[in-house]
C-alpha cells in the first residue's frame, strides 16, 4: 500500500493512490491531465480556487469539495465547513478548521478547511492556509503532514516546525514558498527544525509513502 505526493507548487498538491487521483488546490497547472477523481478546494483565495485550473484536472466522474463560500465559484462542488467526514470511494475526507489567530487573512467565521486524507490506511493532513491552532492537536495518527511555512498568511517556518514536532508524521513537507510568499530558505528552516521526516520538494517533484 503506497502514495504518491506530488508538490505542483505554491499551495498545490496531487494525491495518487491505485486507482484515486486527489487534487488539492490546483493553481498553476503544467499540463492539462484530466484525471482527477477529487478536487478538494481549501478556500476562495485565487491561488486556491481557480476554475481554470480544476478544469484542467476535470473528469466526467470528478468530485469538488470545496467551502461553502467557494462552491458557487465551481461547476457541481459540494459545499463542505470544517468537521465533516465525506466518504468517496475508498477515499476519506475529514474537513478540518484552517484559520488565523491574530491575523485578518482567514478568518475562523468563513469556515475554511484543511482536510485528512485517508486511502489504504494511509492518512495525510494538509493545513490549509492556518496558523497553529488548538483543533490541530486533536488529529491522531497523521502519517504525512503538508504544511505552509512562508509565514504573512500563514505559519511560519518555525511554527510549523513545532507543530511537526507534536504531530510526529512519518513524512513533512513545507508549502507556500517559492511563489507570493515564502523562500527556500524558509523551507530549509522549517526542515532542520522539524527533525526527522521533513523533506523538501521542488516544483513537480513526486515522492512515494
Amino acid at each position: 500500500m503506497s502514495a504518491n505526493i506530488t508538490w505542483i507548487g505554491h499551495a498545490s498538491f496531487r494525491l495518487a493512490w491505485e486507482g484515486c487521483v486527489v487534487y488539492i488546490d490546483p493553481w498553476k497547472l503544467p499540463t492539462h491531465p484530466h484525471d482527477a477523481d477529487v478536487v478538494f478546494i481549501s478556500h476562495s483565495h485565487y491561488d486556491h480556487c481557480s476554475p481554470e485550473d480544476v478544469r484542467h484536472v476535470a473528469t466526467d466522474a470528478m468530485e469538488i469539495l470545496a467551502p461553502t463560500d467557494t462552491a458557487g465559484k465551481l461547476p457541481s462542488a459540494r459545499a463542505i465547513t470544517p468537521g465533516e467526514t465525506i466518504r468517496i470511494g475508498e477515499l476519506t475526507v475529514e474537513t478540518v478548521p484552517a484559520y488565523n489567530i491574530g491575523k485578518s487573512f482567514h478568518p475562523k467565521q468563513q469556515q475554511w478547511c484543511g482536510a485528512v486524507f485517508t486511502r489504504e490506511q494511509i492518512r495525510v493532513y494538509y493545513a490549509g492556509d492556518t496558523d497553529r491552532i488548538p483543533e490541530m492537536n486533536e488529529l491522531q495518527n497523521v502519517d504525512v503532514a503538508l504544511l505552509p511555512v512562508g509565514g504573512t498568511y500563514t505559519l511560519d517556518a518555525k511554527e510549523a516546525a513545532e507543530v511537526c514536532r507534536t504531530m510526529s508524521p512519518r513524512l513533512a513537507i513545507p508549502y507556500h514558498w517559492g511563489d507570493i510568499v515564502g523562500s527556500q530558505t524558509d523551507a530549509q528552516r522549517f526542515a532542520d527544525a522539524a527533525g526527522g521526516g521533513a523533506r523538501i520538494l521542488q516544483p513537480g517533484e513526486t515522492i512515494t509513502v
